[in-house]
């Protein structure tokens, strides 16, 4: 599918096509479709707007989209203290080892600041990456160019290059500033690591990102660079037993990304 999309040189529409799949659109076509058929089939106009309104709520609960992750995207766990200790002794023994942090977005113009930033997720991935370098004394990179939907002259990697530097006190041992989707982060960046001789990678991104991105990034890979998950973000919701089946901002997030992420594996995002 992402093939026929690039064939038809549409790849800047696959935003709308997310956003015209995922809740809540979808949904509220559905209840307005039970709601026209109230006046021919009752019955059946009940049930689908029943079904609708469930699905509506359920598509902004913390604890479905919990659900929604571990089945849709079955993250994998995140590093042990004791795996970070082992990487952190092999560096020191010379075995190289570089750390991939993922964009994932950036703003244009970020007024506060007067000029681009990362959006809260990519910086979220990258102050995990820069912890990983600091913890095994790995040397760490990012990519990410300008999305399909975004604008600007700036691309996430350089904008990234700058936080880390400005505001960590890191300098970045290299950037990939071209890719625009996973599949790109992983063609580009196994490519910049092979030129560079590079044998072994951690790639840093959220846990409900990383079945798909390493999925990609071994499959560029084919053997010849080990790329190690290092995934981030797996905390649990923070709102309660209760409050997860309650609609929240949190709930409509998890439940998205979850979807997304569905959706994009299927298709071969």
């Amino acid at each position: 599918m992402n093939e026929l999309i690039g064939l038809l040189g549409i790849e800047s529409w696959k935003p709308v096509f997310a956003a015209l799949l995922l809740p809540p659109l979808p949904l509220l076509l559905l209840v307005l479709v039970g709601a026209r058929l109230m006046l021919a089939r009752r019955g059946l106009g009940w049930l689908l707007i029943l079904i609708g309104t469930i699905a509506l709520w359920l598509s902004t609960c913390a604890g479905f989209g919990t659900w929604l992750t571990r089945v849709l995207v079955a993250p994998p766990p995140a590093l042990t203290p004791a795996q970070i200790a082992q990487l952190r002794a092999e560096v020191k023994a010379h075995q190289p080892l570089t750390i991939v942090v993922l964009g994932g977005g950036r703003e244009p113009l970020a007024p506060e600041y007067g000029s681009a930033s990362l959006k809260a997720r990519s910086l979220e991935r990258l102050r995990y990456g820069l912890w990983l370098g600091r913890e095994t004394g790995a040397p760490v990179g990012f990519s990410g160019g300008v999305g399909w939907s975004e604008a600007g002259a700036l691309s996430e990697a350089e904008v990234a290059e700058r936080i880390a530097k400005q505001d960590f006190g890191v300098t970045l041992a290299w950037i990939e500033p071209q890719s625009r989707d996973t599949r790109e982060n992983a063609m580009r960046t196994v490519a910049l690591l092979e030129r560079a001789g590079v044998k072994r990678a951690l790639l840093v991104t959220h846990g409900w990102h990383m079945t798909r991105a390493l999925a990609h990034f071994r499959a560029d890979a084919s053997g010849r660079i080990e790329v190690i998950a290092a995934p981030m973000g797996l905390a649990r919701s923070s709102l309660g037993p209760a409050l997860d089946w309650m609609p929240s901002t949190e709930g409509y997030a998890r439940v998205n990304q979850a979807l997304r992420e569905g959706l994009a594996r299927l298709v071969g995002a």
